[in-house]
């Protein structure tokens, strides 16, 4: 636990917080406990929306500088690596975070890079440790990727280096005609936006995407004017305008291990935003357990394409219930 790791770094003298100024904390997630830290004096700062609105309904302010920063270590190491470049400017980092997310492999590149890093504190499966900045933090500095299709993603957002199998299996199956309003949850970078514009009718799309950076890199990569765009957590993000189609890929991992209440999250608040005689499109891994789901929500549920990993689904007509 966060919280656990933070109290024994402070009991122990291993951090010492200067006696005022801002405590900036990158990247929490939503349930991380920051009561070892003065309330008033923390600075939550995460592009990922459901966490965003979890600390900012916790009375936390969402900008501000400060002297310190505590680096909450993601999974992915390039976004690891682009926090630490974001506390260039701080006086402390503090990198704080589970054995599985990686932070004992972030800390040894820390310190190939040539950063002073104090001794770890281990605890509750993870490590602690203080690190002091310098400039070759730069060099970790998030830089944006041109991929093939003339893409622009940044390393940390999902399938940063090109579309994921199962968003290019989905685009191929999408029909000629997908209706006037349509929506793309969990829009990503914005790969199958694109193939929705590509369709004859569309006049509106909602590209919904809870990632800030991939909804920066969205709107780098769709310029069209009928695109609008949305920092919004998919599962509860309500239209005033009903759908007529919802095209998604949802995700299914929140932690390392898989859940699937993330895509059935989806596929409610699509049932929910479609119009009566609208059509959810989507694409999911074979093994998630979504048709029967699918059957209590939708009078027409059918399978139009698959590979051996992936499923394309197409439900039809939501079941509005009085």
């Amino acid at each position: 636990m966060r919280s656990a790791r933070l109290e024994l770094a402070l009991q122990s003298g291993a951090l010492v917080l200067p006696a005022s100024g801002d405590i900036i904390v990158l990247r929490p997630r939503a349930g991380d406990d920051l009561s070892a830290l003065p309330h008033d004096r923390v600075v939550v700062k995460t592009g990922f929306k459901p966490d965003h609105d979890y600390f900012e309904a916790q009375g936390y302010r969402m900008e501000g500088t400060g002297s310190v920063a505590i680096v909450c270590v993601p999974r992915a190491k390039a976004e690891a690596r682009a926090l630490m470049a974001d506390a260039i400017n701080t006086q402390i980092i503090v990198v704080d975070g589970q054995k599985t997310d990686g932070v004992e492999s972030l800390l040894k590149d820390c310190k190939v890079l040539g950063l002073e890093v104090g001794e770890a504190l281990s605890k509750a499966h993870g490590k602690l440790a203080v690190v002091k900045p310098s400039a070759a933090l730069a060099e970790w500095a998030a830089k944006p990727l041109l991929i093939e299709g003339g893409f622009q993603t940044l390393p940390a957002v999902f399938s940063a280096d090109g579309p994921d199998r199962g968003s290019i299996l989905l685009a191929a199956a999408l029909p000629a005609k997908l209706g006037n309003r349509v929506a793309d949850f969990g829009a990503g970078w914005g790969y199958l936006s694109r193939a929705i514009l590509e369709r004859d009718g569309v006049k509106e799309l909602d590209l919904i995407e809870a990632e800030a950076e991939a909804l920066t890199c969205a709107r780098a990569n769709i310029t069209d004017p009928r695109a609008k765009f949305f920092w919004a957590d998919a599962t509860t993000y309500k239209t005033a305008k009903l759908w007529d189609t919802v095209v998604m890929n949802p995700p299914f991992h929140n932690t390392r291990e898989a859940d699937a209440g993330l895509g059935m999250g989806f596929i409610q608040a699509a049932q929910k935003g479609l119009a009566p005689s609208g059509s959810l499109w989507m694409v999911s891994n074979r093994h998630l357990p979504y048709e029967k789901l699918l059957v209590t929500l939708f009078k027409q549920v059918e399978e139009i394409g698959t590979d051996k990993a992936f499923r394309v689904t197409r439900a039809s007509y939501p079941i509005r219930t009085r």
